[in-house]
């Protein structure tokens, strides 16, 4: 994954996700065309799970271990296409995260109203 810091951050008026379509997303004035995390200040590009369409606990662990978020909010694309399973479910529940699965538009209208008020985590499948 390519990280870069926000240049807004959070907790502002703005929204950090500006616009999303299928494939592309805008986010602090930065067009993505791969699937992304936002944590904090910091955004993450290119992120690949290890299966594809489907997100394990293992495909974000690491991310927890550098921010710790009040609220997860998971994209599965476009069209819903990315399956969360079971195992994944429990292991935010478990480490007492709230944890939000949509599409993609959903998420990302979910995630800019959260971050005004909540530590909040998204990640994005941009496609199917």
């Amino acid at each position: 994954m390519i990280s870069r810091d926000l240049e807004s951050g959070l907790g502002g008026l703005t929204e950090l996700i500006e616009s999303y379509d299928f494939g592309r997303i805008v986010i602090d004035g930065v067009v993505y065309t791969s699937d992304v995390i936002i944590m904090g200040n910091k955004v993450a590009a290119n992120w690949w799970r290890s299966e594809g369409h489907v997100l394990h606990a293992s495909d974000v662990r690491h991310v927890l271990e550098e921010f710790t978020p009040e609220v997860v909010v998971i994209g599965t694309g476009y069209m819903g296409m990315m399956k969360v399973p079971e195992e994944t479910k429990q292991y935010f529940q478990e480490k007492g995260v709230e944890f939000l699965i949509e599409k993609t538009r959903k998420a990302c209208e979910l995630f800019n109203t959260l971050s005004r008020t909540k530590r909040a985590l998204t990640g994005l499948h941009l496609t199917c």
